[in-house]
């Protein structure tokens, strides 16, 4: 394909790019018109027939080429601006001044619905590390846990980054929530269970991502009746349930993450187990049984079928988050297996035609009196920065997060070291008391310097390993991050206490911010 400096024919390149998925039509036109083009066409005549050939997905004229989001009947324009066109772009973006943050009350003593806090994350604000607004949900019990946005940057120039889509795992409730002003959002839609399972069958929602379509996709993680495999929901761009995104199930057993990286036409997944295996809590009987996932699966994300499977073995037991590089011409990326507390770095191999993987981190396991075994590390999330050389991966029960540079994925190197809680007593206090959990969920700034941390896994677990947090609440934390010689120190003065909340503790895990994070966007 001819490359070319003509700024109309690359916007318009960019924009077929994006919207590829429409039609055969528009595919077509995008993977081979503009190389025939540049050859037999001036660029008028270039332009001309891929105008018609965008007619026919329905952007051409008749909709003023505008936006797709300008043609909802919203108003959108407070979020314009919070997407960025490369990872490049993003770095340079303005410090996040605001947070969302899910509060959650089951497992607790309190018998209220969950609520999206909204926290002051500008340090020049007089409200810095305070939570400005509790946006409760309409029912108790939800059990909010992950949640996204409807736009991300593949749909940048397309649609504006205004709702949060914010699921309840154990309730499989969606609600649809209004960002367009920011220090107060507000729920517009709620979606209940029996409509999903109405509709898909599905129950357990966790990962949300946007699609570049417009259209949105959530990893569910059980059947109607709590069983694996799951599989996946879309949402389309009213927030409407649109059925299930897969065609086909075969060689998945569990599900629980996912990414996808359109260049390469593949989507990776990983498998956790059934919400009837982990809801309850965790049985190291059930690892034996093989009711825990060990494989990551690698789709067709065309055809929607799975491709590929790698078994990672022992090494490999409960792989959760997956992490594609944030380049989207790459094929690197990695996965924490929990209960093994293992990294494992992911690949293309395009002598062999296939995906490969290798762990790469290994955490050793430790005794701790008391413990009828070794107690692992159980790496529970992992974050890229934005420039894909820093990877930090939290210790649930040890009770650390480790940064490494990964510029060569398949040799990290150890350059940072955070203690705050876990099992092993070697957490520092904060303001003078211990944690109660162990570093969580992480989420990172766009410019890669600062790493904020919450304690709550989920709450079954969190009642039996860290039974504290119920009565004492999470911690919402941050760590500045050294991006030239590597480092983490903690940053005492942002410390958001769930415990001091004024209907009781509450567990704090997903983050979110404005103009995206680390774990929001993907690049076409």
């Amino acid at each position: 394909m001819q490359p070319t400096d003509d700024p109309a024919v690359e916007s318009l390149f960019s924009k077929l790019w994006r919207t590829r998925s429409a039609s055969a039509t528009i595919r077509w036109i995008d993977l081979s018109a503009y190389s025939l083009g540049a050859s037999i066409m001036d660029r008028r005549d270039f332009l001309c027939s891929t105008a018609a050939g965008l007619a026919l997905a329905g952007l051409g004229a008749d909709r003023g080429m505008r936006p797709a989001w300008a043609h909802e009947g919203h108003d959108h324009k407070e979020g314009q601006g919070r997407t960025y066109a490369t990872p490049k772009d993003a770095m340079k973006s303005p410090r996040e001044e605001l947070a969302y943050v899910v509060g959650v009350y089951v497992g607790t003593e309190t018998k209220k619905p969950d609520f999206l806090a909204t926290i002051d994350t500008d340090p020049k604000s007089k409200t810095f590390g305070q939570i400005i607004h509790r946006l409760p949900m309409p029912n108790v019990g939800d059990e909010l846990h992950h949640f996204g946005w409807n736009a991300c940057a593949s749909c940048h120039g397309e649609r504006a980054r205004t709702h949060l889509i914010v699921p309840g795992l154990r309730s499989s409730r969606i609600h649809i929530i209004d960002t367009t002003k920011p220090r107060e959002p507000r729920i517009v839609k709620v979606i209940e269970p029996d409509e999903i399972i109405k509709k898909t069958k599905l129950t357990a929602p966790h990962t949300v991502h946007c699609r570049a379509d417009g259209t949105i996709m959530i990893s569910m993680l059980g059947n109607e009746n709590g069983d694996g495999p799951g599989g996946f929901l879309l949402l389309d761009e009213k927030f409407n349930v649109a059925g299930r995104w897969e065609a086909d199930l075969k060689g998945m057993n569990y599900n629980y993450d996912f990414w996808y990286q359109p260049r390469h036409d593949v989507m990776v997944s990983s498998e956790w187990g059934s919400p009837n295996t982990t809801r309850p809590g965790f049985k190291l009987e059930d690892v034996k049984a093989g009711k825990y996932g060990q494989h990551l699966h690698f789709w067709d994300w065309e055809k929607r079928t799975i491709a590929q499977s790698i078994d990672l073995g022992a090494k490999g037991l409960i792989p959760l988050e997956v992490r594609f590089h944030h380049n989207p011409e790459s094929t690197q990326g990695f996965v924490g297996a929990a209960l093994s507390s293992v990294v494992w770095a992911w690949r293309h191999d395009k002598a062999e035609k296939k995906w490969k993987a290798d762990p790469v981190i290994e955490v050793e396991s430790k005794e701790v009196a008391g413990w009828p075994f070794p107690v692992p590390g159980l790496i529970t999330d992992v974050v890229l920065s934005m420039d894909d050389r820093w990877l930090y991966f939290s210790n649930w029960l040890h009770g650390d997060i480790r940064q490494y540079d990964v510029s060569d994925p398949q040799k990290p190197k150890l350059t940072g070291q955070l203690w705050l809680g876990g099992v092993l007593g070697k957490g520092q206090k904060v303001k003078g008391e211990a944690v109660a959990g162990g570093p969580q969920m992480l989420q990172m700034s766009l410019d890669g310097k600062r790493l904020y941390v919450t304690t709550s896994l989920v709450s079954s677990w969190d009642n039996q390993f860290y039974p504290d947090i119920a009565k004492r609440g999470s911690v919402m934390l941050m760590a500045d991050c050294d991006t030239d010689k590597g480092g983490l120190t903690l940053n005492e003065k942002f410390v958001v206490d769930f415990g001091k909340e004024p209907d009781g503790p509450a567990r704090a895990h997903e983050m979110r911010f404005l103009r995206g994070d680390s774990t929001s966007d993907i690049w076409m």
